[in-house]
């Protein structure tokens, strides 16, 4: 699933042609594009509107507009793709069409079926209304960090995934960022101490950004809104990379399983 860089990378990808833009007609092909919404609510917001802004809420993508609409939200979810390639119109996983008034289309195209739209106007999924701290925004502070983690008993690698409390992090940069702060990914948060606390602060806000920088990691379907491949997998260190050696002590990096998700880390590094 696209995480915050890679959403971020899509945002921007997407705001210089988007932004001013007047939607002549959003078409949903596919039900389960909609299925939290009524389709021709959807369609009806979005005809006729102008852009006024192309942003990211953690992992969503909102799309807001002129005179008062409802901002149009966006989860690519696993395989989520918005392109404005030509052949896009073609795929048989399309699942919408944005069609302007003065430009080329814009095409959701979703192998998986995945994908999420709906309005933010009150009946938004709770997943949505219930978003945490952004953890590159100036909130998220080492200090806010430890209010975070405060008496939470759940292992440190998967309070990182809960977006309820920090925003846009995954499996991909919650194994990179425990790397990087040696840290125990099976250790109980509240068991992480000060120094412990502000490496891992660090660390998840160096990744992010290097991986922001980098246009976001593609191991199959994520792609820019161009068609391109993001450029930080060649950069990963631990993730995906089970039965290789660590990149700083050379023991083998292992791999276990926590809540349903592969975790990789360095057994000495993070010991």
């Amino acid at each position: 699933m696209p995480e915050l860089p890679e959403v971020e990378t899509v945002v921007r990808g997407l705001r210089p042609g988007l932004r001013g833009a007047t939607i002549r007609q959003l078409h949903l092909h596919h039900p389960r594009v909609y299925r939290r919404s009524n389709k021709s609510e959807l369609e009806k917001s979005a005809a006729g509107a102008t852009i006024r802004e192309v942003r990211r809420r953690g992992k969503f993508i909102v799309i807001e507009f002129e005179g008062g609409r409802p901002p149009l939200a966006i989860h690519l979810r696993m395989s989520g793709k918005l392109l404005f390639e030509d052949d896009a119109a073609d795929s048989p996983h399309l699942r919408a069409t944005f069609e302007f008034t003065d430009q080329p289309p814009l095409y959701f195209v979703d192998t998986r079926t995945f994908g999420i739209f709906f309005l933010v106007d009150g009946t938004e999924p709770a997943g949505f209304r219930e978003l945490g701290v952004e953890p590159l925004s100036s909130r998220f502070t080492a200090a806010a960090f430890r209010e975070y983690v405060h008496n939470r008993r759940t292992p440190i690698k998967t309070f990182l995934l809960r977006q309820d409390m920090i925003v846009g992090i995954g499996n991909i940069y919650a194994c990179e960022a425990l790397w990087i702060a040696k840290i125990d990914p099976t250790l109980p948060a509240r068991g992480l101490d000060d120094a412990q606390l502000k490496r891992l602060h660090r660390a998840i806000r160096k990744v992010l950004q290097q991986a922001v920088d980098q246009m976001g990691t593609t191991f199959s379907d994520f792609r820019r809104p161009g068609g391109q491949p993001g450029e930080y997998g060649n950069k990963l260190d631990v993730y995906g990379r089970h039965g290789l050696p660590c990149p700083k002590c050379r023991s083998t990096i292992e791999r276990l399983v926590q809540n349903g998700r592969s975790t990789f880390y360095c057994p000495r590094c993070q010991h």
